[in-house]
């Protein structure tokens, strides 16, 4: 897959599902349909699940064997008549421990980690440097365009 700097421009169709098991507040649907479709370059059907940290706990040990809830994890299924499909898991309480544990207004960080796993997704990766940096650049830019401060200069 080739891997360009800046994103596509916004054409690609999005087919979003969102499901929240939490009780806690969480972004408009709207709101996380514009995120999602600020991060996709291509046709995409895709669940975003809203969590809590023991489903998340649960799915990050069954799925990459770590005992503890992460932020965000992206279930890719593969391509279906032009479609990439796949899951996202967002772990509501996990993002708002890092939001304030990083000084980041909770809108962005929620944002940034919608764009993060729609990336991954799409085939994008952060295991070694080099993809880091690119993965990293289009992050920003993207929440660059929707009006959001770089996430990796608030990260310090």
């Amino acid at each position: 897959m080739e891997r360009r700097a800046r994103p596509a421009p916004l054409s690609a169709p999005l087919r979003l599902s969102v499901q929240v098991a939490v009780s806690t507040p969480v972004p408009a649907r709207t709101t996380l349909r514009r995120w999602a479709l600020a991060a996709i370059q291509r046709p995409c059907q895709v669940t975003l699940r809203v969590v809590g940290a023991v489903e998340g706990r649960r799915l990050n040990a069954a799925f990459r064997g770590r005992d503890y809830a992460t932020n965000v994890l992206t279930f890719a299924y593969g391509e279906q008549d032009g479609w990439l499909c796949g899951d996202i898991a967002l772990c509501a309480p996990v993002i708002a421990r890092e939001a304030r544990g990083q000084g980041k207004a909770p809108r962005a960080h929620w944002a940034h980690l919608v764009a993060h796993g729609l990336l991954h997704l799409q085939g994008w990766d952060h295991a070694r440097a080099r993809e880091a940096r690119a993965m990293e650049a289009l992050e920003t830019e993207i929440l660059r365009r929707l009006g959001y401060p770089d996430p990796y200069l608030m990260a310090a």
